[in-house]
């Protein structure tokens, strides 16, 4: 063969193998791994870093954004609603009397150590709580009365029956148990890893989830990846979920925008409409269940007037708050838990905005030329709060035109909500996102004088409400039930602990190819059918 053909040869086979690559290369996907082989890994930027992985440990919602991952309950809610469904249980018996529950467990599962999961690991974990205290397990406290010994603690005993079968047996009926047993607190934990570790063991954690564990880069990241072993078929469908902490809400979409991050928690309510219209977005809708509020430590003069906190709740222009930084997006609180909660009191009417009157019940008190105080505002975006500095700065104004001095300070997130739950604060703002779904998880968590130094963060205390909700939790019928979750709530708003802001309708905003994200209601998102299309 001569030169000039062997030339058009090597060159005819060039073209032939340079299609094929490039017909290759257009059939593969782009981006976040997904359809080429590589590994799907999804960014998640959030407002602020978790405070512990142990989710006994915490009551903040960007630890259980991680923990829920990491963990599981021994029931689930539904994927957007707080209806009851089978998880490391598979079935549950009841008794009539409502103080025995019978929990038959899935059988097979392994923790991330290895270890196995089995009755003996349920009643390790409700032991390890039962003897906390509020130094540690404070929310174990809130949802079940006390630890174990206190008079007011609802679980007798937790034991195993075999090596799948766990029974609890209550002091009392508590109307809403399961759903209590289903928040991402009450994860279980390797009994291994948490007696191994100590202390430490919201720095590793180990469960049962989709995702495990891989590393904590503080105030940055957390990065968990696919549990290959997990018990639940076909799932998780991504690789990677990595954490990121990106305390402007602003900065954050911006970080989604430039592909930094594939979904964005706590989207300005202003930025929505710019969202929905952007083809390479989409706009997520959290089901609301929260209430902003703030909150005057009772505990502190002159906040122990009942004439004081009552004029406050009278300055505070609500309906100008909601205006000017909802977007629409939320409605005015006068309750301490919203309208989707079994068990509201719409008759309640609510502190309307009236300075003269505000002035007025600060004379009953004593104070008539005013006070001076500190204002505690939120260092980080929650999704019931979008700017805590800015409305701050607005109650700071209608305060000052009543005569009260209000200096604004802050703290880092995880400072802040200590020195709030040991009453250090004058006045704080906070809000919540429920648990469960129930009138019990705002009410007596938040409110009751049992819960003061945990979840009370206002150190309010009335006998009175303490025993109509302790009856409530007790309560089996759902209409006395109600009945009394609204008498319970004209309790409050005579005594007004708080000034309820605001219930929002939070927002996220990710890539178009992210599909099956379903925003949950409690604000701890499950992603183990999250995928890339």
């Amino acid at each position: 063969m001569s030169k000039k053909k062997l030339w058009s040869l090597a060159l005819l086979t060039m073209l032939v193998l340079s299609t094929i690559l490039a017909g290759c290369q257009s059939d593969s996907s782009d981006g976040n791994g997904e359809d080429n082989g590589e590994p799907k890994i999804l960014v998640f930027g959030r407002g602020g870093d978790s405070v512990s992985l142990d989710p006994a440990t915490v009551t903040d919602g960007e630890s259980f954004k991680v923990t829920q991952n990491i963990f599981e309950t021994l029931v689930n809610f539904g994927k957007q609603d707080t209806e009851i469904n089978p998880g490391l249980a598979k079935k549950w018996e009841p008794s009539e009397d409502g103080l025995t529950y019978t929990f038959e467990l899935e059988e097979g599962i392994k923790f991330h150590d290895g270890t196995d999961f089995n009755a003996e690991a349920v009643v390790a974990n409700f032991e390890r709580w039962a003897n906390g205290s509020g130094e540690d397990f404070y929310y174990y406290s809130s949802m079940f009365g006390g630890y174990k010994g206190d008079e007011g603690h609802v679980i007798e005993s937790v034991t195993a029956d075999g090596d799948y079968k766990v029974v609890f047996k209550l002091k009392r009926p508590q109307a809403p148990f399961l759903k209590n047993l289903a928040m991402s607190p009450f994860g279980i934990a390797s009994p291994k890893a948490f007696e191994e570790q100590g202390a430490k063991f919201g720095d590793n954690p180990v469960g049962t989830g989709p995702f495990k564990f891989v590393e904590w880069k503080r105030n940055d990241s957390i990065t968990i990846e696919k549990n290959e072993d997990y018990w639940v078929k076909d799932l998780p469908k991504l690789d990677k979920v990595v954490f990121k902490a990106i305390p402007d809400n602003s900065a954050r979409l911006n970080a989604l925008n430039t592909g930094e991050i594939d979904l964005a928690d706590g989207v300005n309510p202003a930025d929505g409409k710019s969202v929905e219209g952007n083809s390479e977005l989409q706009l997520f809708e959290r089901p609301s269940m929260n209430v902003g509020y703030l909150g005057l430590t009772s505990t502190r003069p002159p906040f122990d007037k009942v004439e004081v906190r009552q004029a406050i709740n009278h300055a505070i222009d609500k309906q100008a708050i909601v205006d000017a930084f909802f977007e629409g997006r939320a409605e005015v609180a006068k309750n301490p838990m919203p309208p989707v909660i079994s068990g509201y009191n719409n008759d309640i009417p609510g502190y309307d905005f009236d300075p003269a009157k505000a002035k007025a019940l600060l004379a009953e008190a004593g104070l008539a030329e005013g006070f001076e105080m500190e204002l505690w505002a939120m260092p980080v975006p929650r999704p019931y709060m979008p700017d805590g500095q800015k409305v701050a700065e607005v109650i700071q104004s209608n305060l000052a035109d009543v005569g009260i001095k209000a200096k604004i300070v802050t703290f880092e997130w995880a400072t802040y909500l200590e020195k709030a739950r040991n009453g250090e604060a004058d006045a704080f703002m906070l809000g919540w996102t429920g648990d469960n779904g129930d009138a019990d998880n705002f009410l007596y968590v938040l409110l009751d004088k049992d819960n003061i130094g945990s979840n009370n963060y206002s150190y309010y205390s009335n006998d009175e409400l303490h025993d109509i909700l302790i009856e409530a939790q007790s309560e089996v019928d759902e209409d006395k039930r109600n009945e009394l979750y609204g008498q319970a709530q004209e309790i409050i708003f005579e005594d007004a602990p708080w000034v309820p802001l605001a219930h929002s309708t939070p927002l996220l905003a990710g890539k178009a190819n992210l599909v099956d994200f379903l925003p949950h209601p409690t604000g701890s998102d499950k992603l183990a059918e999250v995928d890339f299309k």
